[in-house]
């Protein structure tokens, strides 16, 4: 069933979600606003189940499996700066609302999971999804997030049905097959991209003059991320970095000064 969810807002948007009695929903903790009376609220740490808590079989065997598991998911999180928790809320009796919101200016979107292809998102873009969708942490290999900075941690959706993910500031729906294939984009500004889509990181030029031109004035560092084959891509106009120094600005610390991205100071 896909869930019943309306994006609504301007600057800072928010996914009021209703629920059919029964269903279920789980958002990373910190992300819910309100809910109505009728539905019931519970905080785990181990992702949504599959037809029962004990998946593992019966008996101590199945239990142990099932507490690795969840000791398994929680350590991952943990590397990657994730919550360790969820908070699942389903409607006890007839419809229930639940409203949720990200942390930053910006935009909300719904992605609908079809079971065949998984979606990744930049870390801490998860705000909630119906029980049906599995929520994972995907590393990109040491050398492309040694590079890329944002692009070494990602989250990773499976399964089918409604996940709800945020960005800052407004969002732009990109193919690369629409740009010949492949599209270079700043490492802080992509927010999700489905399977199928290959990320890696590139320098900016080479060890030249204008190479060295564009990391320390650019404001870009030295790499940027590329996105190349055919499938959605969402991108988003303001980074978290470009906030933190625009912020830090306005108060009369501005870090960045002149020389851009390379030595900019990251929000920490």
């Amino acid at each position: 069933m896909t869930l019943q969810q309306e994006i609504v807002g301007n600057a800072m948007q928010m996914a009021v979600v209703n629920l059919t009695p029964g269903q279920t929903v789980y958002c990373e903790a910190g992300k819910f606003l309100f809910k109505t009376a009728n539905v019931s609220m519970e905080t785990r740490l181990s992702g949504p189940d599959r037809g029962g808590r004990d998946q593992g079989g019966g008996g101590m065997g199945g239990m142990l499996r099932q507490a690795m598991g969840t000791a398994m998911q929680v350590g991952q999180r943990a590397l990657a700066g994730e919550s360790l928790a969820f908070q699942y809320f389903t409607s006890t009796q007839g419809e229930g609302t639940v409203g949720f919101a990200g942390v930053l200016p910006g935009e909300m979107r719904a992605l609908e999971l079809a079971g065949n292809r998984a979606w990744f998102a930049e870390k801490d873009a998860f705000v909630a999804a119906e029980s049906t969708v599995d929520f994972g942490i995907a590393f990109q290999g040491g050398r492309t997030g040694m590079s890329g900075g944002e692009g070494f941690v990602l989250e990773k959706f499976t399964g089918t049905g409604t996940v709800i993910i945020c960005g800052a500031g407004n969002f732009i729906d990109l193919n690369p097959a629409d740009f010949g294939g492949r599209i270079e984009v700043d490492t802080g500004c992509i927010v999700a991209f489905e399977e199928g889509i290959e990320y890696g990181v590139q320098r900016i030029g080479g060890l030249n003059r204008q190479g060295l031109m564009n990391a320390v004035f650019g404001g870009e560092g030295l790499s940027l991320a590329t996105l190349e084959g055919n499938g959605r891509v969402i991108l988003q106009s303001l980074t978290i970095e470009g906030l933190a120094n625009a912020l830090k600005k306005a108060q009369g610390g501005d870090k960045q000064g002149p020389t851009g991205g390379l030595f900019s100071t990251h929000a920490g």
